[in-house]
């Protein structure tokens, strides 16, 4: 006979964890089964090993979804404010990094603690190394049959993510229990991921490989303005993985190395003040050395400054703060922080995370076309659509 519970959590990470923990507290019967060996495993890996828990600054306008109104409730009924009390509750020291980022002083497990004794305290139970063989509407809810036998729920909820990392455990679960169930998908694609470049291009920047550089890297209307990385596969760092969750393959973007600078005005006036330097000693007391001279061997540009034209600087100033790149593609799922696209949110009630046409079906967290910005957006999201089912259980 199968074992019953009032709801039953599909995945043990940041968004299942969170839905158990509110659904407990609010008097119900809860079973977390997964797959994996311990639970919170992308909590364990995020920021660095310290776990970039949320963001101050998080808001609709940090995310992307075919419906930008979707996240609006459940992100304005938990808030970052509301998941650091939780953190400074448990005495798990933190700080602030930059642009709001919030981390853990010390470890990322701490988090993992915390949300595992927050479910002890509720009541909820936890089953791991369970694969999931198969799921079906009862009269009652819903009965999933697993490796380690079955179990009735009246409530099922699905928080199993995307296809981001797959060495995690990453799969595409929760887009084939929509799929069984009739609802409708949005495309998925990698997103917060490295951009590669095609091998004539990676040839040429082949001596940059390693460089970083604070960059603003624009794509249509969206501009990051973060961190650059050259890597041996193509472009990385922070800004990158920003616009990369905008670009689509085909399309260029725009490089503008130390933004905050005006390259052409430092050129203009270390040809007035030393017109015997060359071109490439001028831009490297801006640039590292090795872009200063892959962009002036570029350009075709040496000899003296004093020899050198106000057009030939300007055109030297814009090949390192106008310079377009068409990315010939990403480095996929394998390194993506996150999955975009995925659950039509118009199949999904945003108050409460439930299948509009299949009562007592659930989904949360990154498996929902909804996907934050790089920095904490993402765990806050998970937070929130979490608490949000688990509220309305």
């Amino acid at each position: 006979m199968a074992e019953k519970s009032d709801v039953i959590v599909i995945g043990a990470g940041a968004a299942g964890m969170m839905c158990a923990i509110r659904a407990g507290q609010r008097g119900h019967s809860v079973l977390v089964l997964d797959h994996a060996k311990t639970p919170g495993e992308k909590i364990r890996i995020s920021g660095g090993g310290r776990c970039n828990f949320t963001n101050i600054h998080a808001g609709p306008k940090n995310f992307l979804s075919a419906n930008p109104h979707f996240c609006k409730s459940a992100l304005a009924r938990f808030t970052p404010a509301d998941f650091v009390a939780m953190v400074d509750r448990h005495k798990i020291a933190w700080h602030e990094k930059t642009l709001g980022q919030l981390f853990c002083d010390d470890s990322a497990k701490d988090i993992i603690h915390m949300l595992l004794d927050e479910m002890r305290s509720a009541g909820a139970e936890w089953q791991l190394r369970t694969e999931i063989t198969g799921i079906e509407k009862t009269d009652g809810g819903f009965r999933v049959s697993t490796s380690e036998g079955t179990y009735d729920c009246a409530s099922l909820v699905i928080a199993t993510g995307g296809k981001s990392i797959p060495k995690m455990g990453a799969t595409g679960f929760a887009y084939r229990i929509a799929e069984q169930f009739g609802l409708a998908m949005t495309e998925t694609r990698p997103g917060l991921v490295p951009l590669t470049l095609d091998p004539v291009l990676l040839e040429a920047i082949a001596p940059l490989s390693g460089i970083a550089a604070p960059a603003e890297i624009r794509h249509g209307k969206t501009a990051f303005r973060e961190a650059l990385l050259f890597t041996h596969r193509g472009l990385s760092g922070p800004a990158i993985l920003q616009i990369s969750s905008y670009w689509r393959e085909g399309e260029g973007i725009t490089v503008d190395i130390e933004p905050d600078v005006d390259l052409l005005q430092h050129l203009k006036k270390a040809k007035q003040t030393n017109g015997r330097q060359s071109a490439q000693t001028a831009l490297a007391e801006i640039l590292p050395k090795r872009l200063a001279q892959y962009l002036t061997e570029r350009e075709g540009i040496s000899g003296n400054m004093a020899d050198l034209s106000d057009k030939a600087l300007s055109r030297l100033a814009d090949a390192a703060q106008n310079w377009t790149v068409k990315p010939s593609g990403s480095e996929g799922y394998r390194t993506a922080e996150v999955t975009l696209g995925g659950i039509d949110t118009s199949v999904l009630d945003s108050k409460t995370m439930e299948a509009k046409a299949v009562p007592g079906l659930y989904f949360i967290g990154e498996c929902v076309d909804v996907t934050g910005w790089l920095g904490g957006y993402n765990f806050q999201w998970a937070w929130a659509s979490g608490f949000a089912a688990g509220e309305s259980l």
